[in-house]
């Protein structure tokens, strides 16, 4: 079940591969994540010291959090991830020239998961290319309809 999605990655970039990660969070975030108050359209993903953390991702606070607790909704995550997929990760973005994007945030046998994709960016054309490929096939789907 997904919790947020990120649409717009799709739309910048060509998703090659995909890796579920677990998230660090603290009790706040998980239950503000719970409520549905995230949101990654903006968050991206950086490989720093062979560790993998989520930058820009925003948990909105409930209102009822503890008062001993200062949340920050934008703070740097740690993703975790087994050892030989950070050094694939790493190996691919600093060699290849691929990013790290996260596509959702779901539930996993109820513990919060992060989807990443590794993905190449797409050029203007390419964008305008997939907009013609979506309309075509929305106008074919509706033809179809309208024919049966």
């Amino acid at each position: 079940m997904s919790i947020a999605d990120n649409k717009k990655a799709f739309h910048d970039y060509f998703i090659e591969e995909r890796l579920e990660a677990g998230l660090v969070l603290e009790g706040w975030e998980a239950k503000a994540i719970r409520a549905g108050r995230a949101q990654i359209k903006e968050a991206y993903v950086v490989l720093k010291n062979g560790e993998v953390f989520l930058i820009g991702a925003h948990i909105s606070p409930l209102p009822t959090a503890s008062k001993h607790v200062t949340p920050d909704p934008v703070r740097t995550r740690k993703l975790l991830l087994h050892e030989r997929e950070i050094a694939m990760l790493i190996g691919k973005v600093e060699r290849a020239g691929y990013a790290l994007v996260p596509l959702d945030l779901h539930f996993n046998k109820g513990r919060i998961k992060a989807l990443i994709g590794l993905a190449k960016g797409k050029k203007q054309f390419d964008k305008r290319e997939a907009e013609k490929k979506k309309d075509w096939d929305k106008e074919k789907a509706r033809l179809m309809r309208d024919k049966s």
